[in-house]
């Protein structure tokens, strides 16, 4: 039995969180700082990491008090995202995190982000390998292949924008508030499809992804309907953009299935995994198509970032004795 005491501050979110043998929630501590980066419009590194300095110690104290433990001591090891992430605002966590193992005597687990976020299904139920990941947030789009624990292989990514990042780039243009791809998901289940959004690399042989493209496409429409005076709706643009973003992600899904015939669970994870369009769309698709294949897509409470996913992915890490040391340092480009 393992119990890990998790931390979270890659971006935005300055969460810790207490997970036993990978699977199990103690307590999951989130502080958000959303109201702060609001009237930005997006996420300012620098207040991000101010954030992440005043609330750390306090969400580890109610992490620690939720979980019903009366010490860090009581803890197996101290778990924390190394990368990728906004460098100062990782500096934070991982400070916190290196002197909870120093002071408590605990081994320091680094864990890719990436990694937790495919790993926070295995909150919900066991991970089956081998398996296909579609990784899809603000900052990342990839396909990923896991032949087992802990082995990652990027099979497609992104080769310009991220989805979630065209998301909120979109819902600028159209005012609607940061951050902005749920706002953008509400008005879609409102709109019909009525402006023609092109699927970039649909039909390339590749399983990348591009959504710059499509995110120009529609920022020109705005920009040439607004010098004609023309009325754009807002409901109809978001359902358009969505119904072009869910179609890429879901066939190149699809294909990927094709090239890899031994996969035997499909994992959807990171903050876009809470697109109501695309959780129904991928999982209508597969159904169809792969009944065979398990679909996992999180609770809502987990697509975000959040330090619950982080203890999970810790865990095999863990068990194999894949240990940090204090000299370790922020990797704000890490990969898988």
């Amino acid at each position: 039995m393992s119990l890990i005491l998790a931390i979270e501050s890659s971006c935005d979110e300055t969460s810790v969180a207490v997970i036993e043998n990978g699977s199990l929630i103690k307590s999951n501590i989130v502080a958000s700082q959303i109201k702060s980066h609001m009237r930005f419009g997006g996420v300012v590194p620098e207040v991000a990491s101010r954030h992440h300095v005043e609330q750390i110690t306090q969400v580890i104290d109610h992490a620690v008090a939720d979980a019903g433990l009366t010490s860090v001591d009581e803890v197996d090891a101290i778990a924390v995202t190394q990368g990728p992430g906004l460098v100062g605002a990782l500096l934070v966590g991982l400070t916190a995190a290196k002197t909870l193992a120093f002071v408590h005597e605990k081994p320091l687990i680094p864990v890719n982000h990436l990694a937790g976020h495919i790993y926070a299904s295995q909150l919900i139920e066991p991970l089956a390998f081998p398996l296909l990941a579609l990784i899809a947030s603000g900052g990342h789009t990839e396909l990923v292949y896991m032949a087992q624990d802990g082995s990652f292989e990027v099979i497609g990514e992104t080769q310009d924008d991220a989805v979630g990042e065209a998301y909120d780039k979109i819902g600028r243009m159209l005012e609607l508030p940061y951050p902005a791809g749920k706002y953008m998901d509400q008005l879609a289940q409102e709109g019909v499809e009525s402006y023609q959004i092109p699927r970039a690399m649909l039909h390339e042989d590749n399983l990348d992804f591009s959504f710059s493209g499509m995110k120009s496409a529609v920022m020109n429409l705005i920009h040439n309907a607004r010098q004609r005076g023309d009325e754009i709706v807002p409901a109809d643009l978001a359902t358009s953009f969505q119904n072009a973003v869910v179609e890429v992600l879901v066939e190149k899904t699809v294909r990927a299935l094709a090239e890899y015939p031994d996969v035997r669970q499909f994992v959807l994870a990171g903050g876009v995994a809470a697109n109501s369009g695309l959780r129904e769309g991928l999982k209508s698709r597969l159904a169809t198509d792969y009944p065979d294949v398990a679909v996992l897509i999180p609770p809502l409470n987990l697509c975000g970032d959040n330090a619950a996913m982080i203890g999970a992915a810790s865990h095999h890490l863990f068990e194999q004795g894949r240990f940090g040391d204090l000299s370790i340092n922020a990797k704000p480009g890490m990969m898988l």
